[in-house]
């Protein structure tokens, strides 16, 4: 049956034509409203159109309701411990040179100083230390290797190990260039007052939380 000019039909759509073209017979009768299906008369069509439509699979062999788990996981996108710490190993392995020992020294003294430290790889590819939150990350460049510490200006720095974002209100860093000594002792108490600072914050968090 066709429909008039102007109406839409569920299951044919906008109309294409205003007659049937049947020696001149009288248009068909208004479109039915939008709820309502077309009436047919064959009953093969109208038990077709009753039917639900099948549920799209998402990916072969998997159900719709695993969606939102995969939706949930794309999300958290941030590795940590051995994962993060393979891509800390490549990322190592590609600097090489200076830069490559630099960051796997600074490293291993983060893990001397704190070995309870969790790994991370966050922002594209930036190692970063934690524990109780962010110690500090680490950049490579093509002249210097930074690690900066988000908390720094609250941190004790005797040894003037802070070289670099000395203007920052909450951030210092440390660039380390090719041929620079680091003082291992110093850096490691810098590590170990980070975590306790940390720490420090958490206990006060707990505390105010309890008052509440």
């Amino acid at each position: 049956m066709l429909i008039r000019e102007g109406c839409f039909s569920p299951s044919l759509g906008a109309c294409q034509s205003t007659g049937d073209g049947n020696n001149g017979k009288p248009f068909a009768p208004p479109c039915a409203p939008l709820h309502t299906a077309p009436p047919t008369k064959d009953p093969a069509v109208a038990v077709a159109k009753k039917l639900p439509s099948p549920p799209v699979a998402l990916s072969p062999g998997k159900p719709a309701s695993a969606a939102p788990q995969q939706a949930s996981s794309a999300e958290a996108g941030t590795p940590s411990g051995p994962a993060a710490s393979a891509l800390i190993d490549q990322r190592i392995a590609d600097l090489g040179g200076w830069r490559g020992e630099a960051l796997a020294r600074v490293r291993q003294l983060i893990h001397e100083a704190a070995p309870s430290v969790v790994e991370e790889w966050k922002w594209r590819g930036t190692p970063v230390w934690s524990l109780g939150g962010i110690l500090c990350t680490g950049e490579s460049y093509n002249a210097a290797v930074k690690l900066t510490f988000l908390k720094g200006a609250s941190l004790p720095d005797p040894s003037r190990l802070f070289n670099a974002s000395l203007d920052g209100n909450a951030r210092r860093a440390i660039d380390f260039h090719e041929g620079d000594a680091l003082n291992a002792d110093a850096f490691r108490a810098l590590i170990r007052a980070a975590v306790e600072l940390n720490a420090m914050g958490s206990r006060r968090k707990g505390t105010r939380q309890k008052a509440g």
